[in-house]
Order: structure tokens, then C-alpha cells, then sequence
């Protein structure tokens, strides 16, 4: 059987079962001393690896300045016949 150093590529230290608060039936807890680079999390990683205006050109421009959109057309207006439920409401044809 391979050693723990061997298994997750550094030391271990196995700590008293009593510094752990775990009862006398239990083999004891496992501590792993040396732990690799943690990685960032996703919002993190974008934050920090994000481009960068670097350029005065770049940092000192403004945003776009657009036209104004045209005025929108009148409102549609939904008729509902008097008498709605001896109305019939035909399907629409199938598509081919």
C-alpha cells in the first residue's frame, strides 16, 4: 500500500484523536500540513485576470453617444366582441 506522502504529494500529520474531539472508537483524523495554490473561484478569477485599459486614449474615452430612438408607433388595441362566449375562435391553419 502506497504512504499518504506518496498519495497526495506531501507530508501528513495524523492528529491525536483527543485534539479532535473524536471518541475512542474512531482511528483518529487525518490533517494534510501542506496544501498546494489555493485557485479562485469564478467571480474572483474574472476580477482579477480581466483586461486592462492600459492606453490614455483608452482610459480618457467616452462612451458611444447614439441618436435618439424614433417615437414608437400608437398603441394596439385589443377589441373583445360583446358577446365573447358565443364567439368562435378559430385555430390557426397548420403550417407546412
Amino acid at each position: 500500500m502506497s504512504s499518504l506522502s506518496s498519495m497526495f504529494g506531501c507530508g501528513a500529520v495524523m492528529a491525536p484523536p483527543q485534539s479532535l474531539g473524536i471518541g475512542k472508537r474512531s482511528d483518529g483524523g487525518l490533517t494534510i500540513v501542506c496544501s498546494s495554490r489555493p485557485k479562485k473561484k469564478a467571480t474572483a478569477h474574472h476580477m482579477k485576470t480581466r483586461p486592462r485599459k492600459s492606453q490614455p486614449w483608452d482610459i480618457n474615452r467616452k462612451p458611444t453617444v447614439y441618436d435618439p430612438m424614433p417615437p414608437l408607433p400608437p398603441d394596439w388595441t385589443l377589441i373583445i366582441p360583446a358577446d365573447a362566449s358565443s364567439a368562435a375562435v378559430a385555430p390557426p391553419p397548420p403550417s407546412a
